[in-house]
Order: structure tokens, then sequence, then C-alpha cells
């Protein structure tokens, strides 16, 4: 398989309650107009990007069930999904984040909780 920009992502997992964050460049806006005054971007304290993957959410831990031990153990695990979805606008605190180069790009996988704010471009 060639490696396109389309594609280069799709073998990339983010697990558990994180995502996957690519900064917003100065010049792209949202419809809103969702902007950081230059203050708050000096101080890198809080920044702004596209969420471009997201984790499956919190782990619930299963309940054990008797079963015999013929029968398959395969194990199910289920999630509390997250709120953040890929292509939502994430303002997040910088220091719970973890800065990441992949094929050349810079990106960021932060928690859930370091996300202060989402915008999602949907239709009410």
């Amino acid at each position: 398989m060639r490696l396109t920009a389309e594609n280069k992502l799709k073998k990339l997992i983010v697990v558990g309650d994180r995502v996957l964050i690519r900064l917003k460049k100065p010049n792209e806006k949202m419809g809103s107009g969702l902007y950081l005054p230059p203050g708050v971007q000096e101080k890198e304290k809080v920044q702004q990007g596209y969420i471009i993957k997201a984790g499956p959410g919190y782990p619930i831990p299963m309940p054990v069930e008797d079963s015999e031990p013929w029968m398959d153990q395969e194990e199910k695990v289920k999630y509390v999904p997250l709120q953040a979805k890929e292509g939502d606008l994430a303002i997040f605190l910088l220091s719970g984040a973890h800065e990441v180069i992949y094929e050349g790009e810079k990106y960021f996988i932060v928690s859930q909780g370091a996300i202060l704010m989402l915008e999602r471009e949907t239709e009410l």
C-alpha cells in the first residue's frame, strides 16, 4: 500500500481516553470564529487543534461470570465513549499534552481530561 496523506494515519490506534490532535494553523478559521487571543497563545498554556483520531474511551470493568473451563475465554471490553470526536476543534492544556512527530508532521496526544472545550461543525 502506498502511503498518502489520506491513509497515513489509518494504521495509528489511539488508546483509552486519548485523542490525536493536529495544531490549528493561525490562518485556519472556524465558521463561528472561535479565537484565542495572542496573550493566551504566547504563554502557550492553552492551544487549539483538530482532533484527527480518538481513542475508544474509558474502559469499564466487566463482571466475572461463572463459566465452564471448556468455553472460549474471549475478553469483552466495554468503554464509556469520549465526548471528543474526530473533526472537532479542541482547546486543550499544553501541560497535559505529549508532542509526537509522525511521518514528519507534529501532533499532540492529549487525554480528554486536558481538553477544556470543543467546537463541533454540526447542525443542531
